[in-house]
Formats: C-alpha cells, sequence, structure tokens
C-alpha cells in the first residue's frame, strides 16, 4: 500500500497508435473512460507493440492497468520533476571567438 491512499490498481481498456513515417515518429496510450493521469501514477499497457516497421501506422487494442500514486508520492514527483524541467532551461552564451 503506498503512502496515504495510494497504490489503487485500475484495469482499463486503452488504444495504442504507433507510427513511424516521414512525416511523423510517435507514439500514443489512449485510455478509455476519460481516466486521468496524475503526477506519480503508474501506467503499463499489457502486450503492446514497442515498434513498426518504417512508413507504416498501426493501432491496436489493449489492457492497462493504473496505480494509483499516494499523497507523499504524488509531491515528490512534482517536486522532482520542476528540478528536472530546469535543467532544460539551463543555456549558455559565450562571446563570438575565431579559432
Amino acid at each position: 500500500m503506498h503512502w496515504l491512499g495510494g497504490g489503487r490498481r485500475i484495469e482499463v481498456p486503452c488504444t495504442v497508435e504507433i507510427e513511424q513515417t516521414a512525416e511523423s515518429l510517435h507514439a500514443h496510450v489512449t485510455l478509455d473512460g476519460g481516466l486521468l493521469i496524475a503526477p506519480g501514477d503508474e501506467v503499463t499497457v499489457h502486450d503492446a507493440p514497442t515498434s513498426v516497421p518504417y512508413g507504416e501506422r498501426i493501432v491496436v487494442r489493449r489492457q492497462a492497468t493504473v496505480v494509483r500514486a499516494g499523497a507523499v508520492e504524488r509531491l515528490w514527483t512534482r517536486i522532482a520533476g520542476h528540478f528536472e524541467l530546469t535543467e532544460l532551461y539551463e543555456v549558455s552564451f559565450s562571446e563570438r571567438t575565431r579559432l
């Protein structure tokens, strides 16, 4: 059991879309029933394909398990996510020099 109410498991059908074409390279999972995922929640898609040949797009139906995070895990995930995001902001500027 996760801290303060977490650990609840929810089984839900989902749609997995994977595309690898000249126009797009992506993988999307859409959970049925409008189930919202919050920080710290874990989603496992069962028997999902992991790749598609170049030039193709596949859409398959699968089953997913969502494990809800507890209050402490949610808070920790938000804090850790903030610090990881700020690493993306690190930019370096240097004067133009000739080699």
